[in-house]
């Protein structure tokens, strides 16, 4: 028994010498490493007036009671020459981010990016398959969130694209992005033949968006303008602002403003607010009707250690006509209180 532990040993020593070396040089060349990461959220939801199973119109965090996010993990490489990203999300807020699917494929709805892309020069980068919208403040992962519950204006612009993108980086300040791509949120594949057009202008922190194409064989073309900015006010004081408007003539859309304005205490503390407008237009509404309107202001603290964040967050959605509580209410407060763990 001796003799076979000690034969043991010796093999796990040499392992872990083969292990720690591999990882050593792995690290130090830098164009072969491949990176993981990703996040786990979950969160506990109620109303403070209206039924308790009223939710707003709007995307994520909506279910009652104590309730699952998703998780999220992410593989990619980048080299000199190019890279990609793998961007796989299990659970029910990733299953509402990749709704469009699974259209081909069985496992389409795992699917959030997955993209690989070319540095053709020092100054253009160009991208083909499927990845994040471009529009708008906020995103799908709740890591890259202040807010955990998530504003009317990005629950109803574009989630996802898949297409052929071109970045151009005009200077250090400046850069252009030209994209073709599949109808807004057809991750898979394209089997209605009409590409949706995509381009961005930005300058520092602000980014001007435009999308223009038919989403459907029987539907006019949809045109949406956006603009999103992130500006560091001073040391703890910073501001988000996305506006947008959206429209498919002859059936509908929507347009709206949202500010974010956030102040950073001292040991991992936060707090900040979102303030938004949305109306929806005459001829269509996506989220409560024709031409109503609805306010949303969401105050939200959060403490941050090195890897967990916990939000609490205190919001009200003030609407033009009755929508809460079996449409005898234009007002819902709700409160929640999440947990991302970030790895």
């Amino acid at each position: 028994m001796k003799i076979i532990s000690a034969k043991v040993s010796k093999i796990w020593v040499i392992a872990i010498c083969l292990v720690t070396s591999y990882t050593s040089n792995a690290q130090s060349a830098d164009d072969e490493s491949i990176e993981f990461s990703g996040s786990v959220d979950t969160y506990f939801r109620t109303n403070l007036s209206g039924d308790k199973f009223d939710a707003p119109a709007s995307s994520f965090a909506n279910l009652n009671g104590f309730a699952l996010g998703m998780v999220n993990v992410k593989a990619e490489q980048s080299t000199a020459q190019g890279g990609f990203v793998a961007d796989l999300v299990f659970g029910p807020r990733g299953t509402d981010a990749v709704f469009a699917s699974p259209y081909y494929s069985a496992t389409g709805n795992i699917v959030n990016q997955l993209y690989a892309y070319w540095n053709a020069s020092e100054k253009l980068t160009l991208t083909l398959g499927n990845f994040n919208t471009f529009l708008g403040y906020e995103v799908i992962s709740p890591v890259d969130n202040f807010h955990y519950s998530t504003s009317y204006l990005f629950s109803y612009g574009p989630f996802s694209h898949t297409g052929l993108k071109a970045d151009y980086a005009i200077s250090e300040e400046q850069s252009f992005m030209f994209a073709v791509m599949n109808p807004t949120d057809f991750t898979e594949m394209n089997d209605v033949d009409l590409y949706t057009y995509g381009l961005q202008y930005s300058f520092g922190g602000t980014y001007l968006n435009l999308l223009y194409g038919k989403q459907a064989v029987d539907a006019n073309a949809t045109f949406q303008i956006d603009l999103t900015g992130a500006y560091d006010l001073s040391e703890t004081i910073s501001l988000g602002v996305n506006a947008s408007y959206n429209e498919t003539f002859e059936t509908g859309g929507f347009y709206g403003v949202a500010i974010y304005p956030a102040l950073a205490l001292e040991d991992g503390f936060d707090v900040g607010m979102r303030i938004e407008y949305f109306k929806e237009l005459a001829e269509g509404g996506v989220a409560y009707g024709a031409d109503n309107s609805v306010i949303d202001a969401t105050l939200t603290a959060s403490y941050t250690t090195k890897d967990l964040r916990l939000i609490a967050e205190l919001r009200l959605d003030d609407s033009s006509t009755a929508q809460f509580n079996s449409m005898t209410s234009d007002q819902l407060s709700s409160f929640v209180l999440a947990a991302v763990y970030s790895f």
